[in-house]
């Protein structure tokens, strides 16, 4: 009896055990669930979960790696890393670490030490030694979007018999709610598509008409007119007025028509420099240094804008013979935009003067919009130099590439 009552007493506390890892799972679950659901964006969305988990397991740091279209799985999102840490793990520094393995095979894998990963990239993650890393594979419907891991202590990793099948069930809510905000903009940017199509067609149908009638009428005026200088020059001057007119509202038109990423961001740019060479005259060149051009739509279309005002601007008032394009990154993973001409310079905008500079601050508002710097250099008669700067983390590429790749 005595020896019957301690096997009863000993599964009673077994069950009792398994009971509250289980409550404790759903209870994990319920918070990570909720936290998904507030956030406002994918970025708010990982780096929520990544504390949430974090701070529910009590592990010491967690990274989320999403897979981009070239193979890499760049760090998206991280916490508890110290910067230095976080640009040496970018990319996964070997094929055969455990982040690679568990997204080949598609399954959680668990060590217990980080020795491995601290050989890799030549220093040690945390000052502690006592730290597992379990990797789990973000998944939806069958296909692995990227990686997971969690710095946890060793002991959660032996101890714990629920711990692989609870994160595994995080990825698939996390693997499901990437996919539901994919879905989300993918929604909102076809919307967007089908209002500029319609703009396009009611600019076509009402001011390109307007406009093509216009200058039909000034031509038959200056025909008429009798060939005195005065009335003469100012018919041309009206004329010169509506051509140009005419061509930037083709110019509107057609952005409005083919959307930036339908066409690649340097496909639309090389487009933008073709078209400002044939109407201007004006030597052109474009230098691409960026390994990927992969930007969000929004941003891309924001820094073409950009680009296009600025060259608009060297048309009309720079009287310049040449204009250089030119696309860098620094060991940072900032990209520059750079745009320079060599004609006769600008007054900078300042407080005093900024309503004589509407295009300058409406380019300015759409580097705001997009997370960027917008610099601008001119003396009289050294050129102008337009610099933005895309800090790396505003520039959502590999986000990007994650979102393509789940479709």
């Amino acid at each position: 009896l005595e020896s019957l009552s301690r096997d009863m007493a000993a599964q009673v506390s077994k069950q009792t055990m398994r009971i509250e890892q289980k409550t404790r799972s759903l209870a994990i679950l319920y918070d990570v669930a909720a936290s998904i659901n507030a956030a406002r964006d994918l970025n708010d969305l990982l780096t929520r979960f990544l504390h949430t988990l974090c701070d529910l397991l009590n592990a010491r740091g967690g990274v989320i790696r999403l897979i981009g279209e070239d193979g890499q799985m760049p760090l998206v999102a991280s916490t508890g890393l110290d910067d230095d840490l976080v640009a040496q793990e970018h990319f996964v520094p070997s094929p055969q670490c455990l982040c690679s393995q568990a997204a080949q095979n598609g399954t959680p894998l668990c060590q217990d030490d980080l020795h491995h990963c601290a050989e890799v990239i030549g220093r040690e993650f945390f000052e502690r030694d006592d730290l597992g890393l379990v990797a789990i594979p973000l998944q939806y419907r069958g296909h692995t979007l990227g990686v997971y891991n969690l710095f946890v202590g060793s002991r959660d990793l032996s101890e714990r018999d629920d711990l692989q099948p609870l994160l595994t069930s995080v990825g698939r809510h996390l693997g499901m709610a990437i996919e539901k905000t994919r879905l989300d903009e993918e929604s909102k940017r076809l919307s967007l598509i089908e209002e500029r199509t319609r703009l396009a067609h009611e600019l076509h149908d009402s001011l390109a008409q307007t406009l093509a009638s216009l200058r039909f009428q000034v031509k038959v005026l200056d025909e008429t007119l009798p060939n005195d200088d005065y009335p003469s020059d100012e018919v041309k001057r009206i004329a010169g007025s509506l051509d140009e007119a005419h061509t930037e509202l083709r110019e509107l038109i057609a952005h409005f028509r083919a959307p930036v990423h339908e066409r690649g961001f340097v496909p639309a740019i090389e487009e933008l420099l073709e078209r400002f060479r044939n109407q201007s005259g004006i030597r052109v060149f474009l230098q691409n240094e960026w390994p990927t051009a992969a930007l969000s739509p929004d941003t891309a279309t924001e820094v073409l804008r950009i680009i296009q005002e600025a060259l608009c601007n060297v048309r009309k008032h720079a009287r310049a013979h040449t204009v250089r394009v030119l696309l860098s990154h620094d060991a940072h993973r900032n990209r520059h935009i750079l745009v320079e001409d060599d004609g006769v310079g600008m007054t900078v905008p300042t407080a005093s003067n900024g309503g004589d500079h509407i295009g300058l601050s409406i380019m300015d508002e759409r580097a705001q919009r997009i997370g960027a710097r917008l610099r601008i250099e001119s003396e009289p008669d050294e050129g102008t130099r337009l610099s933005l700067t895309l800090t790396c983390q505003d520039e959502p590429a590999s986000l990007l590439a994650a979102r393509r790749a789940a479709q």
